[in-house]
């Protein structure tokens, strides 16, 4: 298949594209470029692409295309908060277009990267399936409702719209993102022998490595129309369900030395819920993902070594919303976090 990655140059998207091109299909990526020099290690080797931001897609980037999977977004709820307009107009509605243009240009499949924040304050003991109430408390997640709503209208006989809620991703990418609770604990513990939490740790986070989601969404590419049409799945492991406080305990065992610090100064964090992730395994045989939250503390713990993860960059260049604020203010980006030109 002609694959379309949006977010090609991104955390996941730099995973995602060599998993889809082994597996035999020709990757076009598009991507703004915005996180493209967020690099620990070797440069990775892009499949060809377009640099065009998400809102200004045009019909031309979707012809000849078999499908599309959709990564692309402001993906992170510190700065959904700060600029909510900005991820409504970006994460919503830009990809709402984004999905009708390549409905009306025959894409036939539309993998959409949703999220398992949807669920939000799911409060209670049960394991959340997908047709759970959905209660995002950000604006990142409440536009993620938005996008698959407007999705669901779209599906037809001929357009098949796929929402992989993705548990919370970690795992080394060579894009790296340090604003993630795994990345972010692993690298603390590193640079300075804690493992800081500013929660008070209680609350349940479901996890995937981002190899597995590569995985996830390339075993969705294909699956049997039936198996996918118009259907939510939730993207991960039930073994990767852990509190915040075990996720610090596993960091702790994988960095010898460093120590498990809970300050609880943020209090309790409203985003606790414990996923099911029966669905997509039933939908697709034989799936499962491969990667336990100890196996990538590990893998994170000897890529920052082996690359030499600073401090300067853990907390600059692999942190989203300082990346953007570094942006503007070298007047790189405007306002709207479009190139100036």
């Amino acid at each position: 298949m002609r694959v379309l990655l949006t977010g090609h140059q991104g955390y996941l998207g730099t995973v995602m594209a060599p998993v889809l091109s082994a597996a035999g299909h020709e990757v076009v990526g598009l991507d703004a470029g915005l996180f493209a020099d967020c690099v620990l290690g070797p440069p990775p080797a892009d499949p060809p692409g377009h640099r065009v931001d998400l809102r200004d897609v045009t019909a031309d980037h979707v012809a000849g295309v078999d499908a599309v999977i959709h990564l692309a977004a402001l993906s992170n709820d510190p700065l959904g908060s700060l600029a909510p307009e900005l991820t409504y107009d970006i994460n919503h509605h830009a990809s709402v277009r984004l999905a009708r243009l390549a409905r009306d240009a025959g894409v036939r499949r539309f993998l959409y990267a949703s999220t398992c924040s949807v669920y939000g304050a799911s409060g209670g003991d049960d394991l959340v399936a997908e047709d759970a109430p959905l209660r995002p408390v950000t604006p990142y997640a409440e536009s993620k409702v938005r996008v698959e709503d407007d999705l669901h209208a779209l599906a037809d006989g001929d357009f098949t719209p796929v929402f992989m809620r993705n548990a919370t991703a970690f795992g080394y990418s060579p894009r790296l993102r340090a604003d993630i609770v795994l990345n972010n604990l692993v690298g603390h513990a590193l640079l300075s022998g804690e493992v800081l939490v500013l929660s008070d740790g209680t609350p349940w986070r479901p996890l995937v490595h981002a190899a597995d989601i590569a995985r996830a969404f390339t075993a969705a590419l294909t699956a049997p129309r039936e198996a996918v049409h118009d259907r939510a799945f939730n993207i991960g492991s039930e073994i990767n369900n852990v509190t915040v406080a075990e996720i610090a305990d596993q960091v702790a065992e994988a960095v010898s030395g460093a120590k498990v610090v809970i300050t609880g100064e943020n209090g309790a964090d409203p985003r606790s819920y414990r996923v099911d992730f029966s669905r997509f395994r039933a939908a697709i045989p034989g799936f499962d993902c491969e990667w336990t939250v100890k196996r990538g503390a590990l893998e994170l713990a000897a890529a920052y070594r082996k690359f030499d993860l600073t401090r300067e960059d853990f907390e600059q260049r692999f942190t989203r919303l300082a990346v953007l604020r570094a942006a503007s203010d070298a007047g790189t980006v405007d306002d709207t976090l479009r190139w100036r030109r």
